[in-house]
């Protein structure tokens, strides 16, 4: 009989991802961001599902992707190596060269929209106000440029053009839970939104005939659809959902109804209203998370979506039917998906009483090794979801238990709840962790003896942080591109971040006692365990600095510390050789601190 290994790093490690897609005005082109050689590219499909072939041999995460309205090029963006720079240019379909539309070293162009004609070019750019940003214009055959929008105040987002090009909706993003939106009309700017002293957050919406529509918190906790009459200037609320928040809106001219994503927690939902009659219904999805979407002339939908135990796929349902065709088939290789972990939801009590909502991903028994990673999300203000980690399943297929928690400042629970991280990164979300630990302690779901540590971004924050503040909890920690420092965090993020920082971190003045006391650096006396640090070079958001200087200091202390740097990274990992690298890194890493192994190879 012939017998085989159990699925190794790279069989995870070889799931491949697709980032953003769009279709062709046609539909018979399908194409797509997505790393099939390893990094990557563009590669398109003729549907109906043929065989993909690349476009692109440029190696670098995709920032945008929108094809011309009448099919005869695409509007793409690149970064490099991470520094999350894109700049834009013009692909034919075919592929191959790409003409430079908007290049600029050291500036960010980013939320390309075409013109019906498909002769201008509307963007937001860094370029000439790289702390509020700019709205332009660009003249693709005359090369001519103007201001559309200058960024004062807040950083300026271009997020919907009308079809006569002119009405430009526009949001103003002073915090995460603070960004008002607005109509640029003939000159001057229209808020969405009527005034109010409370803060609010707006999300991209659709033009329809004279309204505008959009998701929103005005005035509630949870966003709800609305819209904004563009002659009157009146707002409207439209449709809310109880506990549901609603995503980005898409609207379908050929039955006159609006498509629409709502997050609960750990899962979306889609749904279709009915413009003419006010009624909606369940659009059935075949996966947990929408990564993206989009609505063609025919009424044919197209989403991006995956789920705990499947990754990213791009699946199409045909105008008036509820049945999703997958056009794309990305699976963990050699795996089944039946023999992925799904996991459960749990809910606990934290350190004040307050509810909080988890993932657990429980090993099976006949792999188990008893131990469980605590697995801190980034954001913070984001959630841990239904989404696919190739990290999670191959830790959890080699015996490890995860256990993600939405602690205080998570997305999905509300605008009030999200908005209970900030100023307080250090207090709440800390506690709301050592509470989620000790409800699985006290229900049997994890050994007290047997708990690991591991977080990015935010997420690896918290876990420096923790391991400074309770030490006695873990075995060893990870930390994957976390501030180690806040006062250097806030000095070192991208200009158009830093008008948030206030509100979001604190002030380094009058906040100086709360910043030392919430900085992981201040606790070096009691990181005592183990530690892998990981970083990316290039990484824009948590600088290099933030990795090197929590390592120099705990190697001044004789501490165990392993170091690993990509050179050619950001904040995460598009390049699979590193992906790769850096989680058998994490894996063995791990391996040393289990002292009797189930596994067998």
């Amino acid at each position: 009989m012939i017998t085989f290994k159990k699925p190794d790093v790279k069989n995870f490690y070889r799931t491949f991802n697709i980032q953003s897609f769009t279709v062709s005005p046609d539909e018979k082109q399908l194409v797509f961001s997505t790393n099939l050689t390893g990094k990557y590219n563009l590669w398109a499909m003729d549907l109906p599902n043929q065989y993909p072939y690349p476009l692109t041999f440029i190696d670098q995460t995709c920032q945008a992707l929108r094809y011309s309205h009448d099919g005869s090029f695409m509007v793409v963006g690149f970064d490099h190596d991470g520094d999350e720079n894109g700049q834009l240019y013009a692909l034919p379909p075919a592929g191959g060269e790409m003409v430079p539309l908007r290049t600029a070293e050291g500036h960010r162009h980013m939320l390309p929209f075409l013109s019906k004609d498909d002769q201008r070019l509307y963007y937001t750019s860094t370029k000439g106000n790289e702390t509020y940003l700019n709205i332009y214009r660009y003249d693709i055959a005359s090369g001519e440029e103007s201001i559309v929008v200058e960024g004062e105040g807040a950083a300026c987002f271009l997020v919907a053009v009308d079809e006569e090009e002119n009405n430009f909706a526009y949001l103003k993003q002073y915090a995460n839970t603070y960004a008002p939106g607005f109509i640029f009309q003939d000159g001057k700017s229209y808020s969405l939104t009527p005034e109010t002293d409370e803060q609010f957050t707006v999300g991209e919406g659709e033009f329809v005939g004279d309204e505008y529509y959009f998701a929103t918190t005005f005035g509630e906790d949870f966003d709800y659809l609305a819209k904004f009459n563009l002659n009157t200037h009146e707002f409207t609320k439209v449709l809310s959902i109880e506990k549901e928040e609603f995503g980005p809106i898409r609207y379908d001219k050929s039955t006159n109804t609006l498509y629409f994503v709502t997050s609960k927690g750990v899962k979306d939902y889609l749904y279709q209203y009915d413009l003419a009659d006010g009624t909606y219904k369940n659009s059935n999805l075949p996966a947990s998370i929408i990564q993206g979407g989009s609505v063609a002339k025919s009424g044919n939908v197209y989403i991006l979506a995956g789920s705990a135990t499947k990754p990213n796929n791009i699946y199409m349902k045909e105008a008036g039917r509820n049945e999703w065709k997958q056009l794309t088939n990305l699976a963990v290789p050699g795996v089944k998906e039946e023999e992925l972990v799904d996991p459960e939801v749990l809910t606990y009590s934290s350190y004040d009483g307050m509810m909080m909502e988890a993932l657990f991903f429980k090993a099976k028994e006949e792999v188990s090794n008893g131990h469980v990673i605590l697995w801190p999300h980034g954001g913070p203000q984001a959630a841990e979801r239904k989404f696919f980690r190739a990290m999670f399943q191959f830790l959890v297929n080699r015996g490890y238990s995860i256990f993600a928690p939405n602690f205080r400042g998570s997305t999905g629970y509300g605008l009030a709840f999200t908005k209970m991280v900030e100023g307080n990164w250090g207090e709440g979300p800390r506690l709301d962790n050592i509470a989620g630990l000790e409800y699985l302690y006290e229900n049997g779901l994890a050994d007290r003896d047997k708990t690991l540590l591991m977080g990015g971004s935010f997420g690896g924050y918290m876990a420096l942080l923790l391991h400074g503040r309770h030490p006695e909890y873990f075995k060893a920690v990870v930390d994957i591109f976390g501030p180690s420092n806040l006062f250097s965090f806030i000095e070192s993020v991208p200009e158009h971040w830093k008008p948030i920082m206030n509100q979001w971190v604190g002030d380094p003045v009058k906040d100086f006692d709360k910043l030392t006391e919430y900085s992981p650096i201040t606790y070096l006396d009691t990181m005592t365990k183990p530690m892998l640090i990981i970083q990316g070079a290039n990484d824009p958001r948590v600088v290099k600095q933030e990795s090197d200087q929590i390592v120099k200091a705990l190697q001044e202390k004789g501490r165990d510390v392993k170091y690993l740097v990509l050179e050619d990274e950001g904040h995460g990992f598009s390049k699979k050789e590193n992906e790769i690298l850096v989680n058998t890194t994490i894996l063995e890493f791990f391996d040393q601190f289990v002292e009797a192994k189930v596994l067998a190879d």
